[in-house]
């Protein structure tokens, strides 16, 4: 298969070929191919390396109504990812070897994206004792990040231990921030909207204190830690002040806290409702000069899909979260890209070799373009806008915040190691 005229990372132009899924050839000038290699038009196209979403909800096992491996490896295929890591808040909870060994082996069964496992921090997500890490880590899933997302490891001493234990085979903690007891019964960000709107504010303190003692616990430990969906001007300062003093944290920023304020919340529509909650302009500016300067290391989705009947009810009843696989690439290019605070090399650091490395996954992705490397490859159309229509998702759900929005670019194909996973139609008769 040849790749003709395609930007690599939208620097140079030029031709890749790949062969049994391996790049074998990627220069300049036209590329020496079989006469029967397929050949694909990539004029004006952007090649990334395959993305890697380092937080993603699949709900397999326990609630399929909302998503499965399946339907969520396809909206993941059609956003440009190549590699997803499943969240621990599954039902039962993947804090055994068993639940992740099947979140594992199902994802390969379905071979649209690899499904990297995250093992559960705690028993049950209750955060009293910590879960079977070292039997995850030593299983056929090879886990190395550890979560209780959704829910905080609120007990200093149980995350003082969870960080010392997984230094043993280079893991990772990754942390949810919030402080549990100042957070009770929130509902949106506090400030002057959640006051007009009459619904208990989420202050931002509650998650930058969690966020402070975790990069100080971490530090004392020697141990790596990872900021999930940073959503303050103050969370940011705190990571930045703790890298300036080479404690091993690194963190995230979503693409809904790159976009979205609390501003939203005043249409009372429930698909605005996540945790940590949408914030001020003031803080969407500096998570995205954090993400600009390198303070967030990475973009990741935080894909939350849920059943209707879980967002189509009344603000308070709703469960939090909201769709990000098939949107992250527009959103990122609208918000980063084309304010010219990121250059689409820099997308590919931040979207795939980075979140690769945190979740030590770099061995079989987030590898550079090169000869010899897996052919894990997402092709961008930077200038095709489309309109978000809900209906037309890959995903089981339907909870996106987007719908109706023009979006100035999206992935337009995707391969995992040479193999097409998702196809633009205007690519589809070159793979009849």
């Amino acid at each position: 298969m040849v790749f003709e005229n395609v930007s690599f990372a939208g620097q140079t132009e030029g031709y890749l070929l790949v062969e049994d899924g391996i790049i074998t050839g990627m220069q300049g000038t036209a590329i020496s191919a079989p006469a029967s290699a397929r050949r694909l038009d990539a004029s004006g196209l952007i090649a990334l390396p395959g993305l890697v979403d380092l937080h993603t909800h699949l709900r397999e096992p326990g609630r399929e109504d909302a998503e499965t491996i399946e339907t969520g490896s396809r909206a993941a295929a059609r956003g440009g990812w190549t590699a997803v890591h499943a969240m621990a808040n599954t039902d039962p909870v993947a804090d055994t070897a068993g639940v992740v060994e099947q979140v594992w082996s199902r994802g390969r069964e379905v071979g649209l994206v690899d499904v990297f496992p995250v093992g559960a921090v705690t028993v049950g997500l209750k955060g009293e004792r910590l879960s079977e890490m070292g039997a995850m880590a030593d299983s056929r899933a090879r886990v190395r990040a550890f979560s209780d997302d959704g829910k905080c490891v609120y007990d200093p001493v149980i995350m003082r231990r969870a960080l010392e234990y997984v230094k043993s085979f280079d893991g990772v903690i990754i942390q949810h921030a919030q402080d549990l007891r100042l957070t009770e019964g929130s509902q949106m960000h506090e400030g002057e909207v959640s006051a007009e709107l009459g619904l208990a504010g989420w202050p931002a303190v509650a998650e930058e204190s969690i966020v402070a003692r975790d990069v100080l616990l971490a530090g004392h430990v020697g141990s790596r830690v990872h900021l999930q969906h940073l959503s303050t001007a103050g969370s940011v300062d705190i990571v930045r002040w703790a890298k300036s003093r080479g404690i091993q944290v690194t963190a995230e920023a979503t693409p809904h806290h790159l976009l979205l304020t609390h501003e939203e919340a005043r249409t009372y529509d429930p698909l605005f409702k996540v945790n940590p909650p949408l914030r001020t302009a003031e803080d969407v500016e500096a998570v995205r000069a954090g993400l600009a300067d390198g303070t967030i290391d990475i973009v990741a989705t935080d894909h939350a899909p849920h059943a209707s009947q879980d967002k189509d009810c009344e603000w308070a009843a709703a469960s939090f979260g909201m769709l990000g696989l098939e949107t992250a690439v527009g959103i990122v290019q609208q918000t980063m890209v084309d304010t010219g605070r990121m250059t689409w090399g820099q997308v590919a650091l931040r979207m795939s070799h980075l979140p690769a490395r945190i979740g030590r996954v770099e061995h079989v992705h987030g590898r550079r373009m090169a000869q010899g490397q897996p052919a894990n490859v997402t092709l961008v159309d930077p200038a095709s806008p489309w309109t978000v229509d809900a209906a037309t998702l890959a995903s089981r759900s339907r909870n996106t915040p987007y719908a109706g929005r023009v979006l100035p670019g999206r992935a337009v194909a995707t391969f995992l190691r040479g193999k097409p996973t998702y196809l633009d139609p205007r690519f589809e008769g070159v793979f009849a």
